[in-house]
């Protein structure tokens, strides 16, 4: 990807998933051109990509906007992370993988002074505890994952703040993986995703 392209794509991803672009905000190429200093073009091309992975529609005739996702989308999203998250968790552990950087993304958490950095630390912990499983299509996956349900944690944070209960879960979470005990801290990994989807998700969910 040329380096402007890729410029940009990082420039409007970390909008995206911080909450700077809200769900169904416009984005115009023009504007956004203007605003990073680069033709059209590089601008289009990383749009695309943000299709690609999920976090942009793109449609003919009425232009690009932040992918705004139904509950049904958020259940299904945090569904596949119960399902794979813990195991790909479980495995790094069982293999003694290093965990220094989920411990620096935790410290990092507690030391944001605003939602954005709270976020992308919360991001990069997760990520530091499978990234070790020794699978890189699990990890890929759970990367598009990662991104995806960031979309959903940043409105349901801004609607119902539950920073400080998740910091404890994560530190647990990380006391168990420290320990060497995949199981306990696959469990944990569990149970810290259903709160959240307990919390934010199941309460709106439509009843049958």
């Amino acid at each position: 990807m040329p380096s402007r392209t890729a410029h940009v794509l990082a420039a409007i991803k970390a909008a995206i998933l911080n909450g700077q672009f809200t769900p169904g905000t416009p984005l115009v190429e023009s504007e956004l051109a203007g605003r990073f200093q680069v033709s059209k073009t590089p601008v289009r091309e990383a749009l695309k990509a943000l299709e690609g992975s999920g976090l942009v529609d793109i449609r003919p005739y009425t232009g690009t906007t932040v992918r705004a996702l139904t509950q049904e989308d958020a259940l299904a999203l945090y569904d596949m992370r119960l399902l794979l998250e813990p195991e790909a968790v479980r495995r790094g552990v069982a293999a003694g993988g290093d965990f220094a950087e989920a411990a620096q993304a935790l410290e990092e958490a507690a030391r944001a002074e605003d939602a954005s950095s709270r976020s992308t630390a919360n991001r990069d912990f997760h990520r530091g505890l499978y990234a070790g499983c020794g699978n890189p299509l699990l990890v890929r996956t759970l990367d598009g994952l990662r991104d995806q349900t960031a979309l959903v944690s940043a409105s349901s944070w801004a609607r119902m703040p539950s920073w400080d209960e998740e910091a404890r879960e994560h530190a647990a979470i990380l006391d168990q993986v420290r320990a060497g005990d995949a199981e306990k801290a696959a469990a944990l990994v569990r149970r810290h995703i259903e709160g959240f989807v307990a919390r934010h998700l199941k309460k709106e969910a439509p009843a049958h």
